[in-house]
């Protein structure tokens, strides 16, 4: 003869399972935050960039539209990893990973290439206060993002999330190079600051492109392994 489970031994095997799956949907809103943000900054930035002819500002609104290809990957990791959490990287994971890793070396040898050229020109920027109001902005987003991603995945025991986060630091890093080049122009016009706040994109730019291509291969990168 079965007997009946009481209310509290369905509530102890049920409130644990409903917490996963409020941390999973709150890990995936995060990923798709990452998502809708980095179009968003993405479009501001490269308007402001041309318009201000500051190349620093339009290199890091490129680079915006390029982690939103890896956002992309993760949060087909984070649905994988709800599902099963110790299963390898899928196609689409892998093939993003590849993708973001060939734009973001696209992307450095284009900065790269331009940035030579204005400094041969002398070209300077007309203004960089939107890349300060831009910079300003993406460093508090970035790091409330990484303690938010950080924050689930500690709960989850997921060390992908945790890594995912670690990675977020990058766009903190080159967030922070924005503000400070466009701060030193717009207060000094310190010339050729553009081309070596560009400098610091690139360097950026390399590192996650391999990086991205170490992920897609399953290597460990600084602890940014998706």
């Amino acid at each position: 003869m079965s007997v009946e489970p009481t209310y509290i031994e369905v509530m102890e095997k049920t409130e644990p399972i409903a917490q996963l799956e409020h941390l999973y949907k709150w890990g995936l809103g995060l990923a798709i935050l990452t998502v809708v943000y980095n179009v968003a900054e993405g479009l501001v930035a490269t308007y402001f960039g041309i318009q201000d002819e500051t190349l620093t500002l339009f290199g890091f609104g490129l680079d915006s539209f390029v982690e939103t290809i890896s956002a992309l990957g993760v949060t087909q990791m984070i649905l994988r990893i709800k599902k099963n959490p110790v299963s390898s990287k899928g196609p689409f994971e892998i093939r993003a990973l590849k993708i973001t890793g060939w734009c973001f070396y696209v992307l450095a040898a284009i900065l790269s290439t331009t940035a030579i050229y204005n400094v041969v020109q002398g070209h300077q920027p007309t203004s960089t206060t939107a890349g300060i109001i831009i910079g300003l902005i993406s460093i508090l987003t970035m790091w409330l993002l990484i303690r938010s991603k950080i924050s689930v995945g500690k709960k989850l025991d997921s060390a992908p999330i945790i890594a995912d986060a670690k990675c977020n630091q990058v766009c903190l890093y080159m967030s922070v190079i924005l503000l400070v080049a466009s701060g030193l122009w717009e207060l000094w016009q310190i010339p050729y600051i553009d081309a070596l706040g560009t400098a610091g994109i690139v360097y950026f730019s390399i590192k996650e492109g391999k990086e991205a291509f170490q992920k897609s291969r399953g290597i460990d990168c600084d602890n940014c392994t998706v």
